[in-house]
């Protein structure tokens, strides 16, 4: 069987178009399908937060972090990283967010998401943060259980807004 080579590189501007591809497509096939969530709900988030113009502005945010996963230069999956933010029942002093962690359905299973975490767990140590955090659905248990397995645990809850409808995330947190 052959190995598939992931390789993980820092987003610069020039990724903000196939970057909001990217986040759109992934977004839409982890949620669209999932029967809590309305479509006009679940588009006017996505209208907001995957478009060109939202994308560029969070690549020129010095505190956001963009790592791209590409199999055979083709984007395969990112992480989105927001250095300093923090979340009450989240307890550090250098904390970091983990905000996206996406894979493109053509790649699950391929490794993309684990190399994807690894990479933002090298990028907190390397700078010196002392915890991860991410809000996870409370809907989405495969990926509760993929942050489970990466030393992710459930410390409180918060509100996540997607279009009119309050849905609960549950909060995580890993001391790195």
């Amino acid at each position: 069987m052959q190995q598939t080579t992931i390789n993980i590189r820092p987003a610069t501007p020039e990724d903000a178009q196939p970057l909001t591809d990217l986040a759109y497509t992934t977004f839409w096939d982890a949620f669209a399908h999932h029967p809590k969530n309305a479509p006009d709900d679940l588009n006017h988030y996505m209208r907001q937060a995957f478009n060109l113009e939202q994308i560029e502005a969070e690549l020129a945010d010095e505190t956001n972090i963009f790592l791209i996963a590409e199999i055979d230069g083709k984007p395969a999956g990112y992480a989105k990283l927001i250095v300093g933010s923090i979340e009450p029942g989240t307890t550090a002093e250098r904390p970091i967010e983990l905000s996206r962690l996406y894979s493109h359905q053509e790649f699950l299973g391929k490794g993309v998401g684990q190399n994807l975490m690894d990479a933002c767990f090298d990028f907190a140590k390397a700078n010196s943060h002392d915890v991860m955090w991410l809000g996870v659905w409370e809907y989405n248990p495969r990926a509760q259980r993929f942050y489970e397995k990466n030393g992710f645990e459930i410390v409180g809850r918060h509100t996540f807004q997607l279009g009119s409808d309050p849905q609960t995330d549950l909060l995580m947190q890993r001391s790195l």
